[in-house]
């Protein structure tokens, strides 16, 4: 049994996680902000990340094996956590993004359309951090999303306060309407009521993974001893065709597409630029990945039976 603190773990791959390191036998504290409780026989913090004092205060003498981070998104909340939690934590594993290696949000090394893209191509060792940037902003966040997760990576790759590693996730999608980005209603609200998706004139394919298999592997990178990121993904890339015929085939209605113009917006999940990840790190320390199209049938089934979204 091990000592494990989540910071987050009110919804979707996080709340599965905390029931599940409960599961596993480990003792469970949750910090978060309050609006949702943590099962039954969870320690719950209820405190504001954000505020370095209260957090500190909150922890008190506190001890953890592990820190599991659902929910870090700038390098001030890394270096509000790196301080709080020094001394206190053995291992801090940090939820990151795909969305780190989209080189349209950052000049990054160039790895050639059709290679899977490695863990190396951001090295958070190496990548600037500036905490002075408007991060405090929502508007600012939200544009910035990538950009903050990298620099969150590199407060905590140079804190030295513990031993780091960051789960780069991808896409994920799973458990009907508990997938709160909306991303696969889309396509099965849209291709259920016969209505376009919007592609570009050439999609690059990215890669996806089931909510309930990356709890999985965030429940085992708990526990692990690796350093440093490790790509999250299925095995299988799917371009936005693949997944619209998938979808089509549950909805049992031909897809319509059109093709937009440079620069013009389209549908979530068509890219025109190549970062799919490779997940040959993970696989070479332990972890075994099921195929994204094992599971993504059911996953769009489950969206086609949840009540649809008023903004969709």
């Amino acid at each position: 049994m091990q000592s494990i603190c989540v910071i987050g773990g009110s919804r979707y791959f996080g709340k599965l996680l905390v029931k599940r390191l409960r599961a596993a036998g480990h003792q469970v504290t949750v910090i978060n902000r309050g609006s949702t409780r943590p099962p039954a026989g969870v320690e719950h913090l209820v405190v504001d990340r954000n505020d370095e004092a209260a957090l500190t205060a909150a922890l008190g003498s506190r001890t953890f094996d592990v820190v599991v981070d659902q929910v870090c998104y700038t390098p001030v909340q890394a270096a509000i956590a790196a301080r709080a939690f020094a001394g206190r934590a053995r291992r801090y594993v940090m939820t990151s993004t795909i969305e780190v290696y989209d080189p349209a949000t950052a000049a990054l090394p160039t790895v050639p359309a059709g290679t899977p893209v490695p863990e190396e191509t951001v090295d958070p060792a190496t990548w600037r951090v500036a905490t002075d940037l408007p991060w405090h902003d929502d508007a600012y966040l939200e544009a910035h999303y990538a950009e903050g997760k990298r620099q969150a990576e590199a407060v905590f790759t140079g804190a030295g306060g513990f031993e780091f590693a960051s789960v780069r996730s991808a896409h994920v999608l799973g458990g009907g309407a508990q997938e709160f980005t909306g991303r696969l209603a889309h396509y099965a609200e849209r291709i259920a009521q016969g209505e376009e998706i919007t592609v570009h004139a050439k999609a690059l394919p990215t890669v996806f993974i089931h909510y309930e298999e990356l709890a999985d592997l965030l429940l085992w990178a708990t526990t692990a001893t690796f350093t440093g990121p490790v790509n999250a993904c299925s095995d299988g890339a799917l371009d936005v065709h693949d997944l619209a015929e998938i979808v089509a085939a549950q909805a049992r209605r031909e897809p319509v597409h059109r093709t937009v113009e440079a620069g013009e917006a389209a549908s979530p999940f068509s890219f025109d630029r190549h970062y799919a990840m490779s997940n040959a790190r993970a696989k070479a320390l332990g972890f075994s990945f099921s195929r994204t199209t094992e599971w993504l049938p059911g996953a769009v089934a489950e969206a086609l039976t949840t009540e649809p979204s008023p903004t969709s």
